[in-house]
């Protein structure tokens, strides 16, 4: 018999309400599928009738946890339109800025991942990690989130002198516990079991979605707008693209892991090399045209598109978010996996939250019993807690409980 699990639209694994009717058979699932545009802010018409300088705020709004990400695609496009080159400090900044944000924003999907799984402590140390990245923010910009750094033709605020020992002593101390975490997961056999061949997506499947970010490079597409087509400084430092090959749950996890380590890397060479000079150009009247910002947010590319008509408020803004095209591609990896699953690979492509948590069962057309996201946790760590007695005894494991 089959029976369909509708996720949504209010839950808070979702970004925004989003419906997921999930259909199973038994333990199994058969059949997705997804409705979207629940909730509309209007943010990209709102934009029509605020200046450049306001909009910017606006969009920086769009994600909490990529509150950089969208004010760089932003400017990206009007700089495109402007022809505005921005010097060469600014580009540093908004590197570091940027690499800060990718590290906070992985380490708090870490941590949630651990919490899905009902590894606890995975949970507890990713977002005591995270902590001091999100404390430079606030030396840095005055601000935990929204950080209101970027403006176009540059950045508002500057890097002080005094403030890089302390960005590279928090790197230099959270890179080990990165290492940590990458050794502790690939050497703990529940961990493996729980996410290893789950949620699969091959390389082709990536590529016909359309797929973006960590979930794209999961399943071997070798794609990162930061390398592509470069904007800031990621051009004059040295880095690697993070790829792997299973597109699974544990290779998003990889992937996700490892790009950690190279957002060091390179916040470290843009300390190092950033040269002194102004943070900001002059910017004269936009002229009339038409813009293309991208910018390599967390969750992969987001993509900014500005016209303008002359006057000092945008024409049209239209704005795609990673996540919008990344949740297509769950048709592709939830068929075959089991219900216990499902948090997993909703929470694999990293979207945002939403307040209200409720999902319903419903059976032949009427509801029979209502599931909150506590029952579809307490599925997802019945699931561990089996592997760990079948693995207790076994070498690893210990670390993550």
């Amino acid at each position: 018999m089959r029976t369909t699990i509708p996720i949504g639209p209010y839950h808070p694994l979702l970004e925004e309400p989003e419906l997921f009717r999930v259909v199973v058979e038994g333990e199994r699932i058969v059949d997705i599928d997804w409705r979207t545009s629940w909730n509309h802010r209007g943010i990209e018409k709102i934009a029509e009738s605020k200046t450049y300088e306001q909009a910017l705020f606006l969009v920086e709004r769009i994600c909490g946890i990529c509150s950089t990400s969208h004010p760089i695609a932003f400017c990206n496009a009007v700089e495109d339109l402007a022809d505005i080159e921005i010097p060469d400090r600014a580009k540093y900044i908004r590197t570091i800025v940027a690499e800060l944000e990718r590290i906070h924003s992985h380490l708090l999907w870490l941590g949630l991942a651990g919490h899905y799984i009902g590894y606890h402590t995975v949970w507890m140390w990713a977002w005591r990690y995270r902590e001091p990245i999100c404390e430079l923010f606030e030396i840095i910009s005055g601000n935990r989130q929204s950080y209101a750094m970027m403006k176009i033709g540059g950045v508002r605020q500057d890097i002080k002198e005094e403030t890089i020992p302390i960005i590279m002593k928090t790197i230099n101390e959270l890179e080990p516990k990165i290492h940590m975490f990458a050794d502790a997961i690939l050497d703990d056999p529940v961990m493996l079991a729980r996410l290893r061949n789950v949620g699969k997506l091959s390389k082709e499947d990536a590529i016909n979605w359309c797929t973006v970010g960590p979930v794209a490079r999961s399943a071997g597409v070798d794609i990162d707008i930061r390398r592509d087509y470069p904007y800031a400084s990621y051009d004059r430092v040295e880095w690697k693209v993070i790829t792997q090959v299973d597109g699974d749950v544990l290779a998003v996890a990889v992937v996700r892991l490892l790009e950690i380590l190279e957002s060091i890397k390179i916040i470290r060479q843009c300390l190092e090399k950033m040269p002194p000079g102004p943070l900001q150009v002059e910017v004269p009247e936009i002229p009339v045209g038409e813009g293309i910002g991208v910018e390599e947010a967390p969750r992969g590319e987001c993509f900014h598109y500005v016209q303008s008509d002359g006057t000092n408020c945008p024409y049209r803004l239209k704005i795609r978010a990673p996540s919008y095209v990344n949740i297509p591609c769950f048709r592709s990896r939830f068929i075959g996996e089991r219900i216990s699953d499902i948090l997993l690979i909703l929470a694999s492509v990293d979207p945002c939250y939403c307040c209200t948590n409720r999902t319903i069962k419903i059976d032949n057309g009427k509801v029979k019993s209502t599931m909150t996201d506590k029952d579809l946790l307490e599925l997802s760590w019945k699931e561990t807690e089996q592997l760990r007695e079948h693995y207790k005894g076994y070498p690893g494991g210990g670390l993550l409980e």
